[in-house]
């Protein structure tokens, strides 16, 4: 069964709503478009200009999903999109803008579960306007993740950053840091890479930057590699492909101290309620935006103890 809606002037035809995409809580898929219509003002700042990749399950989380970049040929022409380079050889492809409401609705019909943005806007997209750090627990409580996310919060504002924190709606904290998009990728990458190394060089046995998961031990994974060109990394409010429909969830950084508070804290069910009670935490990022040559400067001069003796606050 199918049914017409229209938003923001377009027309946008939603089909099996009674679909089950989530069998242990019973979530459909007209909850999942539910659901992304009511936080649209919210996710959508997080979303424009910024190609996507898609995380679909047409049968639902329990069956195998697909991840998705470039537009197929069945998208309405309505559908912003940008031809940007891939590979070494220089091919390019159209990958999805979700520019809209009416867009973000028609991807959740499509049962694209989670939206995964990349850390630039394709008008720059050599040029970062994120530097991210996902903090995987790897073996260990969601207290070391707490304190992980604390530790580099004092290091990034030390560099005169402004740190942003969310629960990623899977298992730990993302740490954000908005940036004026002078710097390309190797940059914020290769700065990205020494912080996190001198961080796990310092406390060995909290903290490691090893790729190999059998590497990792108990410890926290710092993970800096997302920080490329054509990477990505879950968006603000995108609800995660797990039992329960768990979102990622921006954060005041004082909600750490909760020690209620978990990864999978927020739902489509309760996100709302929360949005109502404190609006969205990270509203103020892109006005928060500051210069990675600047802080790539105050790390070379001094590093972890130059960083973490220059708090600027966040």
């Amino acid at each position: 069964m199918t049914r017409e809606v229209r938003i923001g002037g377009r027309r946008v035809t939603l089909s099996n709503q009674d679909r089950v995409l989530f069998p242990a809580s019973g979530h459909t898929k007209g909850d999942l478009v539910a659901y992304y219509r009511r936080v649209a003002g919210v996710i959508l700042p997080h979303l424009r200009d910024r190609p996507l990749t898609l995380q679909s399950f047409p049968g639902g989380i329990e069956e195998k999903g697909f991840f998705q970049k470039e537009v197929p040929e069945h998208f309405p022409d309505w559908i912003a999109r940008a031809r940007l380079a891939v590979g070494e050889e220089g091919e390019s492809q159209e990958q999805i803008l979700c520019q809209d409401e009416a867009t973000l609705v028609y991807l959740a019909n499509q049962n694209a579960i989670t939206l995964h943005p990349w850390l630039s806007r394709y008008d720059r997209p050599h040029h970062p306007d994120r530097l991210t750090f996902d903090l995987d627990p790897s073996g260990v409580g969601f207290d070391a993740v707490r304190r992980a996310a604390r530790d580099l919060r004092k290091i990034l504002a030390g560099l005169g950053l402004a740190p942003f924190v969310m629960t990623t709606g899977s298992r730990g904290l993302h740490v954000t840091a908005p940036l004026d998009r002078t710097a390309p990728y190797e940059a914020a990458r290769a700065l990205a890479r020494e912080v996190a190394e001198a961080l796990a060089a310092e406390e060995p046995t909290r903290y490691t930057v090893a790729m190999r998961k059998a590497a990792r031990g108990e410890r926290v994974f710092v993970d800096y590699v997302r920080n490329a060109y054509g990477q990505t990394a879950v968006a603000p409010y995108a609800v995660r492909a797990r039992p329960g429909a768990p979102v990622a969830t921006p954060l005041e950084w004082e909600e750490l101290e909760d020690e209620a508070l978990g990864p999978q804290s927020y739902t489509i069910d309760n996100l709302a309620a929360r949005l109502e009670a404190r609006g969205d935490p990270w509203r103020t990022i892109d006005a928060r935006a500051a210069s990675l040559e600047a802080a790539a400067e105050r790390w070379r001069a001094g590093g972890l103890e130059r960083a973490r003796g220059g708090e600027h606050g966040a």
